[in-house]
């Protein structure tokens, strides 16, 4: 990252600077520009840039000299106003806090606290403008800004040779290139304020111009853009309007079901139609509900624009239907959630068949678990003739349905201990079934995984009028964390007897697409998204928790409105770690975010991957090894060696482009269409066509930004 250092500026004219669009970063000389402390607070809580907040203690005590005061006043005054002018930019909100380590130890340790405390990251800089040290002397001094709290050590000196600037370059060596920015001054030092971010430095300092140049041999930004990124486009910042994100399937799916065995008319505002989503009114309308879209149903008004369904619900009962056969397109959710409520509803046995890769994707623990309450799922077709002939175990055979298949028998209530192992969504449909049947159930789910998605199910169940309660267990480290990968066993209890009403409802955003656009511009510019709802109960809303691990700028627009405008913009982006097993559909997007931050990034939950529109984790891989990524899977993790930016461009590293397949994954085809950004070359997607899954205006929302 390229960071501007801006001085001797009045408020309007560093805002003005901000939002010219031609600073990614700005490095604010509070020791330079006179603003008051007001004016310091303005700015640092209202800019989306991320920004440095420096303040030389030297540089106020030169400037509250009058000649007459005595040193030792002089100091104390200076490092009081210092430190106060710092303390207010962190608790504005600025992402860097800039102190020299010669700064008085009181003054350090309560800027320590208060960058720890509000998440700010610490830069203990070290300067000499006279020369250059020893390499060992330059070691030391790098130690001791990191002894003294520092999450980046700045070590910048004067060069008078070219072995000078060598050895201060040297120190990339010895310590990690993400927490170092390390460059000498002069003109004998001018390249290395480049050659650093070839190093891996997270940022440089360049001037609004290079007479306004804060130290010696310090170009100017667009000097230092042109010689970082050419004349790539990825740089600029777009000022298209904020885009908006399409509905959430998995919201979208389980409430347009639950709309359809509903009684009474149901409004679902906020939809937007994708190829899952339309499998589920096909569904819906197949079960006898009355499915309008984007009209009116009676007396209920809704916008003629496509943004609402109206169901006239079935109001089902046991029993209830006399179905042969229900298509479910290519939607895994909509074929696990069917499976436990035809059992339910239909009256007889009935034929489940699916489509493009849902064929070819096994409904794995789905048998075990519709067995243990007394259903069967019997395999036919080609498969079926195939198992009956081989030597295979029955259990194995049992364990690798597909579709289509046939439901044998009727859904029992009772108590039943269940693995949820292979995934929430067989779970979720017995959520949504058992409460229909007469008498009450209890289900022990062992090793819960995708444990969002449950809650999304009884979300939406409860906007109908039926509940389901549970208890969730973890032991110690679940009590402390009440993080769901904690939680070990969920224990839910469904009252019998229950009906679905209808309901008017909003669905939210789909963070599982919006994950792309973030991380499109957490990497490679800006981006504004509406539609979402930062309290969501979707697993992938977790892209913003990656994304903030990593260092990315994120802010919302409105304090207390968790549906308000969302910004993301460039910032230094370094390795991070995260467990993506309940989020699994982030996993393509989260790996090339990996691709740009310095350092090894490593993600779990690979194991989760297997099942999905390809076999993602295999299809994950072989896409970064072919774009140049040193990358691999080691048990259930995928680890991966990214570096910045502006170390791809300096070091000619970009991804490769050329000729790719999506595996007819849609969460390939984004993942690709965001690393094509920083490719050296355009690349090529075999199949486009699938991202219709779930978000068909993919590709016309994206190309319009970038």
């Amino acid at each position: 990252m390229i960071c501007t250092s801006i001085q001797n500026r009045t408020l309007d004219e560093i805002f003005a600077i901000l939002e010219s669009g031609e600073v990614e970063m700005a490095e604010i000389r509070l020791d330079r520009c006179n603003l008051a402390q007001d004016e310091v607070e303005e700015l640092f809580s209202s800019s989306d840039v991320p920004l440095i907040a420096t303040c030389r203690v030297s540089e106020i005590r030169a400037s509250l000299d009058d000649g007459n005061t005595d040193d030792r006043k002089l100091d104390s005054r200076a490092s009081q106003k210092a430190e106060s002018l710092l303390i207010t930019a962190i608790h504005a909100g600025a992402a860097y806090a800039d102190l020299e380590i010669e700064a008085p130890a009181m003054m350090s340790k309560r800027i320590r606290r208060e960058t720890r405390e509000c998440g700010t990251v610490l830069i203990r800089s070290y300067h000499d403008f006279s020369g250059t040290d020893s390499l060992e002397a330059l070691k030391a001094l790098t130690e001791k800004c990191f002894a003294l709290g520092a999450d980046i050590a700045k070590i910048v000196v004067t060069a008078n040779d070219d072995d000078d600037t060598a050895r201060v370059l040297k120190l990339y060596e010895s310590f990690d290139p993400g927490r170092l920015v390390a460059f000498a001054m002069g003109e004998k030092g001018r390249s290395s304020r480049i050659d650093c971010l070839a190093k891996g430095a997270p940022h440089t300092y360049a001037a609004l111009n290079e007479e306004e140049a804060a130290a010696p041999g310090q170009m100017s930004t667009a000097s230092m853009r042109a010689n970082v990124y050419g004349d790539r486009k990825f740089i600029g910042y777009p000022s298209a309007e904020p885009v908006q994100m399409p509905c959430s399937k998995s919201f979208a799916q389980r409430a347009i079901i639950a709309a359809a065995v509903s009684e009474g008319v149901s409004v679902l505002r906020g939809y937007s139609p994708c190829g899952d989503n339309e499998s589920a009114i096909a569904v819906a309308r197949a079960l006898g509900a009355e499915v309008t879209v984007g009209l009116s149903y009676a007396s209920v008004n809704v916008a003629k624009d496509g943004s609402a369904l109206t169901i006239k619900g079935i109001g089902a009962k046991r029993n209830s239907l006399k179905l042969n056969i229900l298509h479910t397109g290519e939607s895994g959710l909509l074929t696990r959630m069917m499976i436990p409520l035809l059992s339910v509803l239909n009256d007889g046995d009935i034929r489940v068949t699916g489509e493009k890769t849902l064929t070819g994707r096994p409904l794995k623990g789905a048998p075990e678990i519709m067995s243990a309450f007394g259903v069967r799922l019997v395999q036919v077709g080609e498969r079926a003739s195939l198992s009956a002939g081989s030597s295979a175990s029955v259990a194995n055979a049992a364990s690798e349905v597909f579709v289509p298949l046939d439901i044998n028998g009727s859904l029992n209530a009772g108590k039943a201990s269940i693995s949820g192992v292979s995934g929430s969504q067989i779970i979720s449909g017995l959520l949504m079934a058992l409460p229909l049947l007469d008498e009450d159930t209890v289900i022990e789910l062992n090793n819960p995984k995708s444990i969002p998605y449950l809650f999304i199910t009884m979300d939406v169940m409860k906007a109908f009028g039926v509940k389901v309660w549970c208890d969730m267990e973890g032991g110690e480290e679940f009590a402390e964390s009440k993080d769901w990968s904690d939680c070990t066993a969920i224990t839910f209890h469904i009252k019998g007897g229950q009906a679905y009403k209808a309901a008017d409802m909003d669905i939210e955003g789909d963070w599982s697409s919006a994950a792309n656009f973030l991380v499109a511009g957490a990497v490679f510019g800006r981006v504004e998204l509406t539609g979402l709802d930062t309290k969501s109960l979707q697993a992938d809303l977790s892209i913003m928790d990656i994304l903030m691990e990593a260092g990315a700028s994120l802010s919302q627009m409105g304090d207390d409105d968790p549906k308000g405008l969302i910004h993301v913009q460039r910032a230094p982006l370094s390795a991070f770690e995260v467990d993506a097993a309940n989020c699994p559909d982030l996993f393509p997007i989260v790996a090339v975010l990996a691709a740009f931050c310095e350092g090894t990034s490593r993600i779990a939950g690979v194991g989760r991957l297997a099942n999905k529109e390809s076999d993602r984790g295999k299809a994950i891989l072989e896409m970064l090894t072919k774009m140049g990524v040193n990358a691999k899977i080691a048990g259930d993790k995928l680890i991966v060696e990214g570096h910045s930016l502006a170390r791809r461009c300096l070091t000619h590293t970009l991804l490769r482009g050329g000729s790719y397949t999506s595996h007819h994954d849609h969460r390939m085809v984004m993942a690709l269409r965001v690393a094509g950004i920083g490719a050296d070359s355009p690349i090529e997607i075999d199949d486009t066509q699938c991202v219709a899954k779930s978000f068909p205006t993919f590709g016309e929302l994206f190309g319009k930004l970038f």
